[in-house]
């Protein structure tokens, strides 16, 4: 049985998020991932006005006039939603911790994709692989997606995101958009963005979403202060009334979360950067239509 304190909180998401999308985002999705598969349907002589782009220079030299290539787009599409479990998500200095906001941007987005009439999948992960929900359409279906988001209690503490998408690629066959929601916080220095990302973004296309609390980047007034890491169980003691470890503290934060933009900047991989101090919506909903003028 889901206890009743979860049960109004998913009604709560379920209501404020569909409400969202309504309002604020319709058409902006849609506009955003048009066309985000496309099948070849034929070639056909050029007529003027074609894009020259498409001219099949194949054909056309064969049959010593211009043909174009023509494509359709494909009108189902398949969103996939990666949502980090980890320990390191229950921290939070705001309203809701960073797992409550993964939370509520995988509902937007399940909304969305079903409003458009896509289909949606889930892969909830640790260190392992934890959940996997199958694509599918409805509205139904999304309540399930958010209810198990809310309600999975994860068995493991650590992050494996390369694993997670790996798992992507070998039960997802067809072409999807996948988002990876986490903050990316990965222990002994490695990269976020490795050889099995790489593989499977050319297949899929994965887009991150950065999540963050704004006390990740600072440290309290004064005092000593002992900083725990969820996920190795770690314990570190600072100086906070230090203002050189503060300052170095800071910078070492600030360095690190402009560290993995740069990573998927550098492999030309989106990511969107939501802090729980900001609105979700409103972080989305401008980059959908970043993504709508990039696409023109």
């Amino acid at each position: 049985m889901v206890p009743a304190d979860i049960i109004q909180k998913i009604k709560k998401v379920h209501i404020r998020t569909g409400r969202t999308v309504n309002t604020l985002m319709a058409g902006q999705y849609k506009s955003a991932f048009r066309g985000a598969g496309i099948e070849f349907e034929e070639v056909r002589e050029y007529a003027p006005g074609d894009d020259v782009k498409s001219i099949d220079w194949k054909v056309s030299a064969r049959l010593g006039r211009p043909f174009v290539k023509r494509y359709r787009e494909e009108r189902e599409m398949i969103v996939m939603l990666l949502v980090d479990l980890s320990a390191s998500g229950r921290f939070g200095t705001q309203a809701a911790p960073k797992q409550a906001v993964a939370a509520e941007t995988a509902a937007i987005l399940a909304f969305n994709a079903i409003r458009n009439n896509d289909k949606v999948g889930a892969i909830l992960f640790t260190d392992q692989v934890e959940r996997y929900i199958p694509p599918q359409k409805g509205s139904g279906h999304v309540w399930r997606v958010i209810k198990e988001i809310f309600t999975h209690t994860p068995q493991h503490v650590g992050t494996d995101i390369s694993g997670a998408v790996g798992f992507l690629g070998r039960v997802c066959r067809k072409r999807s958009v996948a988002f990876v929601i986490s903050d990316f916080l990965l222990t002994g220095g490695n990269a976020v963005v490795d050889r099995q990302m790489r593989s499977v973004n050319r297949r899929h296309e994965l887009i991150h979403i950065l999540i963050s609390d704004p006390g990740e980047f600072t440290l309290p007034e004064g005092g000593i202060v002992t900083v725990r890491e969820l996920e190795s169980g770690r314990l570190v003691r600072l100086d906070a009334s230090h203002g050189p470890t503060r300052r170095r503290y800071e910078e070492r934060r600030t360095e690190a979360h402009r560290h993995v933009k740069n990573e998927f900047k550098a492999a030309n991989m989106d990511c969107i950067d939501i802090s729980t101090a900001a609105s979700t919506a409103d972080v989305l909903a401008r980059y959908f239509r970043v993504r709508e003028r990039r696409r023109r």
